[in-house]
């Protein structure tokens, strides 16, 4: 058995990315196109993404697909977008259970019509006893899902169901949107912008970024493999020294040779 393989494995898991998918409009300008023609192309991506997390066995694969703060954008372009949504959840379902993925939507809901949040809920039902799993984060923002979190456990206090010291992190993370899934080790961003735009604020407090000059529909399954190969060359501290976690990862290579 290849002990340094084993090693480079503990060093660096790689269960859960997430991707800002960033630069459609950009992509669509450059090319003469209409910004719908650039999320058209970005949706194609997706299925470049599923492959790749499937390669590297990736558990969890999440993608800002709509920020809170998207709603500001022309009012045509919203319902595109959310044409484009309703367009994938009817076209995917059939793929998406082949390939064994479950798809969650984290987000609020009350902005979407009844026909949407309607196919939201059959295709994650349809989907529910998928392996590896999906999420779209559709009308989401990070300061908006702690805000919910903490109205919630307030809320709790309130009913005398807990005391305010018996809030703790791991009460915070109960009431998250992904409360049972692990936090994203990789978060990748396109398009050259060097910012996480309030996405998956609580959950990405330890996790490396890699930002790819490329628009989002150009980021193919060779751009996705350079995001790995640049996440496996680090070395994740989690407040610890180097040192020390040279000794468990050699340590823990040893026990599994």
């Amino acid at each position: 058995m290849n002990t340094q393989s084993n090693v480079s494995s503990i060093a660096h898991p790689l269960r859960h990315v997430a991707i800002i998918m960033d630069g459609n409009n950009r992509w669509a300008k450059q090319r003469g196109l209409s910004g719908t023609a650039g999320h058209e192309a970005g949706i194609e991506r997706v299925r470049d993404v599923l492959d790749a997390s499937e390669k590297y066995d990736i558990d969890v694969l999440t993608l800002f697909a709509f920020s809170s703060e998207n709603w500001n954008r022309p009012e045509s372009e919203v319902r595109a977008l959310m044409s484009l949504l309703a367009s994938y959840l009817k076209k995917e379902v059939k793929q998406l259970k082949e390939r064994s993925v479950s798809l969650r939507v984290i987000g609020r809901r009350d902005h979407f019509s009844a026909r949407l949040n309607k196919l939201i809920d059959e295709t994650e039902s349809a989907t529910a006893k998928g392996i590896r799993t999906l999420v779209l984060a559709i009308d989401y923002g990070g300061r908006w899902e702690i805000t919910d979190a903490a109205r919630e456990l307030a809320r709790q206090v309130q009913r005398g169901r807990i005391r305010p010291e018996d809030i703790t992190e791991e009460s915070m993370q109960q009431n998250m949107r992904m409360p049972d899934l692990p936090p994203p080790d990789l978060c990748i961003r396109t398009a050259g912008e060097q910012r996480i735009s309030n996405f998956l604020l609580w959950h990405m407090a330890y996790t490396e970024f890699y930002f790819a000059d490329c628009y989002w529909p150009d980021f193919d399954g060779v751009a996705f493999d350079m995001a790995i190969r640049n996440y496996q060359q680090r070395q994740r501290r989690f407040g610890a020294r180097d040192e020390l976690l040279k000794d468990s990862s050699a340590n823990a290579g040893i026990k599994r040779a």
